[in-house]
């Protein structure tokens, strides 16, 4: 019995669902539906320093509307770049798995003169 590979784990997942959990939370959670730990954790830390970073420049006060403007559009990017490459990274193993068994089924076939 052999494991799937990490590909194969990743082109068997649903790659609107990853988009989709990457883009409404903002905190990439589709990375753990791919069970991708290192964008996963990436994300958390990038959203963790922008909502640190926030909090210690406006030292205590009330954020003005603009401030919140601005830390609502931080997540907004997070998150448009998390969807982006979680899609991308689905197209790639996608195309990787299916490469591999072509390939597979290529040099299965059985031929008359070699």
């Amino acid at each position: 019995m052999s494991y799937p590979s990490r590909d194969e784990i990743l082109a068997s997942s649903k790659g609107w669902v990853a988009s989709f959990l990457n883009f409404l939370p903002g905190l990439g959670s589709g990375y753990l539906y791919q069970r991708r730990w290192k964008p996963y954790f990436l994300t958390i830390t990038s959203s963790t320093v922008w909502f640190a970073l926030g909090f210690f420049l406006q030292g205590g006060s009330e954020p003005s509307q603009r401030e919140q403007i601005i830390g609502i559009s931080g997540l907004f990017l997070i998150s448009i770049i998390t969807v982006i490459e979680a899609n991308l990274a689905f197209k790639k193993a996608i195309n990787k798995t299916t490469a591999e068994e072509e390939k597979k089924m290529s040099s299965d076939k059985k031929r008359w003169f070699k």
